[in-house]
């Protein structure tokens, strides 16, 4: 429940109590743009890894989903690990780990791998990725738990849940350039390297709630009266709960927690079709040049970016004015897919420019429907934030699995991408009945 204490002019009451929980946000935010940038490197390198390494469309549809795979099994796992250890260790070790493999698949040319070698050298390598970037979104997740109040979760989730349009944006033109100048293997080992440095000043700069020495008393009443898990990891350390299998077992049986995950499984298949297929939509599909591509990419990119932050600030400004938190999270939702559905009609049309608007305006509504996580922040009992957050995760990037394949086994039996702008579309109504008909009242779960 939100407090009855939060002053009227919030503006105000953030400039009285500080506001060192938003240098927090900007650097969880900072980590996922890297994160979700080396989830896209092949997305832009595809092409050249396909020409170089003699690959076909259906090897390059697995090395896609080969990520998803380890996500989706790493996610509970991931999960268990952030509410066993912390998140300090935990997404500083997996940030140092993930950019360690990023690195590797550029040397996959250098060793004379072709066809299905190369290919299935690839699938490790990005296998591995996924399993050590599992405990990513959890940990921002439970970040945000802790240093947010209800009333400012859905603008910091949505900034955190943005990253990935930053990504593209900032991003794609560069990796873009990396493999029209030099080659698409510097894509990964730029960016691997990146990570590695980002590394350091994670594990200099981050601290818990409790043990933060630049947070003030102030700042810290302020988000604990606002109903943030500001004693979360404290308590982690003092009581070591361990969950029950009774416990665990309710993450998987109440069913508003599972139309929870299925509005998650929606938008992360449209979030991989995205980062993975559009870059060489644009390119196979669209005639476009590789450099073409890499800056028209970030074009609905940046509508992602804006619709998700428009997205939390309004469920957050809803809940001010004294909207249920339910029904402040579920109203950005559901517009937003019934927007996502549009990019359907690039079939449609034959000009570059009307598709774009298109993809733009689509993943515009992508965005203002990607509240989930502050769904889960204000739904997932209180000792098994990380666990839940795992679940969450996890089921919803069984999409990541799915839809890469499938649009590959489509684009390589047709010879087109029309059918698969059908299947990534029909994600947004099913996103629409998971919150407007599956879900019940957004309430914390309270264990039994």
């Amino acid at each position: 429940m939100l407090s009855k204490s939060l002053p009227a002019d919030f503006a105000d009451a953030q400039a009285k109590v500080g506001r060192h929980r938003f240098l927090i946000l900007s650097m969880i935010f900072i980590v996922t743009v890297v994160n979700y940038a080396d989830r896209a490197t092949m997305s832009i390198a595809g092409t050249g890894v396909v020409k170089d390494l003699g690959l076909d469309p259906m090897m390059l549809g697995m090395i896609f989903s080969a990520f998803a795979w380890a996500y989706a099994l790493g996610q509970i796992p991931g999960g268990w690990l952030l509410d066993r250890f912390g998140a300090r260790r935990v997404y500083g070790w997996s940030l140092v780990l993930w950019s360690c493999f990023t690195m590797a698949q550029g040397t996959v040319g250098w060793f004379g791998l072709m066809g299905a070698s190369a290919a299935m050298s690839l699938f490790a390598m990005r296998f591995m990725l996924g399993l050590v970037e599992s405990p990513a979104f959890p940990a921002n997740n439970r970040i945000v738990s802790c240093w947010f109040p209800t009333s400012e979760r859905g603008t910091a989730s949505a900034l955190f849940n943005s990253a990935q349009y930053m990504a593209v944006v900032l991003f794609t033109p560069l990796m873009a350039w990396l493999t029209h100048a030099l080659g698409w293997e510097h894509v990964f080992l730029w960016m691997g390297g990146l990570g590695l440095v980002l590394s350091l000043f994670w594990f200099a700069l981050y601290r818990e709630p409790h043990s933060d020495k630049r947070l003030s008393s102030k700042e810290l009443d302020y988000m604990r009266e606002g109903g943030a898990l500001v004693d979360l990891e404290l308590n982690r350390k003092a009581q070591k709960n361990k969950a029950t299998f009774q416990e665990i077992k309710q993450l998987f049986t109440s069913r508003t927690l599972w139309a929870i995950y299925l509005g998650q499984y929606c938008i992360t298949a449209l979030t991989y079709f995205f980062i993975t297929w559009f870059p060489i939509y644009l390119i196979k599909g669209r005639g476009m040049t590789i450099m073409e591509a890499g800056w028209v990419a970030a074009l609905p990119a940046i509508c992602g970016f804006s619709g998700g932050v428009l997205g939390g600030m309004c469920s957050d400004m809803l809940i001010r004015r004294g909207v249920h938190p339910s029904v402040a999270r579920k109203t950005p939702f559901l517009i937003g897919m019934v927007m996502s559905t549009v990019l359907v009609m690039a079939n449609f049309v034959d000009a570059n420019w009307i598709v774009i608007a298109l993809m733009a305006f689509a993943f515009f509504g992508k965005g203002l429907a990607a509240v989930g996580w502050a769904v889960l922040s204000d739904t997932a009992p209180k000792n098994m934030v990380g666990l839940s957050g795992g679940v969450f995760n996890g089921i919803g990037n069984i999409a990541g699995i799915i839809t890469p394949v499938v649009i590959g086994y489509i684009v390589a039996t047709t010879g087109s991408f029309n059918i698969a702008l059908w299947f990534v579309a029909a994600h947004g109504l099913l996103g629409v009945f998971a919150y407007g008909a599956l879900a019940g009242r957004f309430e914390r779960v309270e264990l039994r």
